[in-house]
């Protein structure tokens, strides 16, 4: 572990420097803020041991990949998100405007339509 990340676990930092090249390298960046992203990445790891996927640790899941398959971080949200915010919904990923303070650092609406969300899904009698 870190001395300057108190708290994280070497997987976890492992893991923030892994999404960060992949990020940059897909044009995007990560949250400046690196303790938020850590706690983050955290998420994912645990969702990954949880469900054997990464679901995005902000919203909840359902625990089968075939309802949460929208919500596979990154999700199938996040290029809209950061095309018209600057940021995907749990601002994992962010735009260079955005990180510049080019973009104001709005909240991001829920995309995920109503019909995938809990309650939305017929029950085992449909």
């Amino acid at each position: 572990m870190s001395t300057a990340d108190p708290g994280f676990s070497e997987e976890v930092l492992k893991t923030y420097e892994r999404l960060k090249k992949e990020a940059e390298e897909g044009g995007y960046r990560l949250n400046p803020d690196r303790e938020f992203v850590l706690r983050l990445v955290r998420g994912l790891l645990d969702n990954g041991r949880r469900y054997g996927y990464w679901q995005c640790p902000c919203r909840l899941a359902f625990g089968e990949k075939a309802k949460d398959i929208d919500l596979i971080c990154p999700c199938y949200y996040r290029d809209s998100d950061l095309e018209e915010y600057g940021a995907c919904y749990c601002a994992l990923y962010v735009s260079k405007e955005w990180n510049e303070g080019a973009r104001p650092h709005e909240t991001v609406p829920e995309r995920r339509p109503p019909e995938k969300m809990w309650g939305g899904w017929p029950g085992p009698d449909a």
